[in-house]
């Protein structure tokens, strides 16, 4: 059989080196890390990227999905370098990206009743490999918040409302999305859960209405407890409250580098 001719490998017509290139929104099934199981399986929407030089007309796509198929057994903070590394290799590139969405599942108890249910959060890994290693992991929490003004003014009740917390860390140790979670979940008014009894919802109504936050008060009570934990070394919060008497969102968002190294949110 004669050979084939390797198209993307030659010269460009225009000598442009690109930032990117890749392949984006695979949709592939994977296992991540759990706190309380040790692994679980998910579905990952994957981008993986590397730069291209001048020279080179097009990458060799299916590289990457050669390199994602030897790591969907286990996605961590502890195996992303690697995985980028391979890539770098793999592609012959001087710099490799990964973005990893995916739902994450853990399973509460109802307060009163300790009725079980799984809720669901939105996590994100998304990492990149040159002359340096950036790795960032992301949750995003759905919480109630009540607000305070309401409840100081109003005779009867007071407006609550879902709102969204989403946390972005870089660490230099291992920082579980079910700690980023519970931080989230105890500075707001309220935790979600996806099955409550009649004697859960009294609770979770009353424990709202006690402790009524604004969406600044969640902010700072994120960020108040990623500064007491010592693995963080960088976040960026951002608190979203989706009105229920308004037709607008109340915005919050705070970012830090702990170690002051001014680096860009990827």
């Amino acid at each position: 059989m004669d050979k084939m001719r390797d198209v993307q490998s030659e010269p460009a017509n225009h000598e442009i080196p690109l930032d990117r290139v890749g392949v984006s929104n695979i949709v592939y099934p994977i296992k991540v890390l759990d706190k309380e199981n040790g692994m679980q399986n998910t579905i990952g929407k994957i981008n993986l990227y590397c730069n291209l030089p001048h020279n080179f007309r097009g990458t060799h796509m299916s590289r990457f999905i050669e390199v994602l198929n030897s790591y969907l057994d286990s996605i961590s903070p502890h195996n992303i370098r690697k995985l980028l590394s391979d890539l770098r290799k793999k592609l012959d590139a001087e710099r490799a990206h990964v973005d990893i969405h995916f739902t994450y599942f853990i399973k509460k108890k109802a307060p009163v009743t300790g009725a079980e249910s799984f809720m669901n959060y939105d996590a994100r890994f998304v990492a990149e490999l040159g002359k340096n290693f950036d790795f960032i992991t992301e949750v995003s929490v759905p919480v109630n918040t009540l607000c305070p003004c309401s409840k100081e003014i109003s005779e009867r009740g007071a407006h609550n409302q879902r709102a969204r917390v989403l946390i972005s860390v870089r660490m230099k140790k291992m920082v579980w999305l079910e700690d980023l979670i519970q931080y989230a979940e105890e500075s707001a008014s309220a935790p979600l859960y996806a099955l409550l009894k009649r004697p859960d919802e009294k609770y979770i109504t009353e424990l709202a209405y006690d402790n009524p936050k604004f969406v600044e008060d969640v902010a700072r009570e994120v960020a108040h407890k990623l500064d007491n934990n010592a693995n963080i070394t960088w976040y960026f919060v951002q608190v979203t409250s989706y009105e229920s008497i308004h037709n607008h969102n109340a915005f919050a968002c705070v970012k830090k580098d702990k170690e002051g190294k001014n680096r860009v949110r990827l």
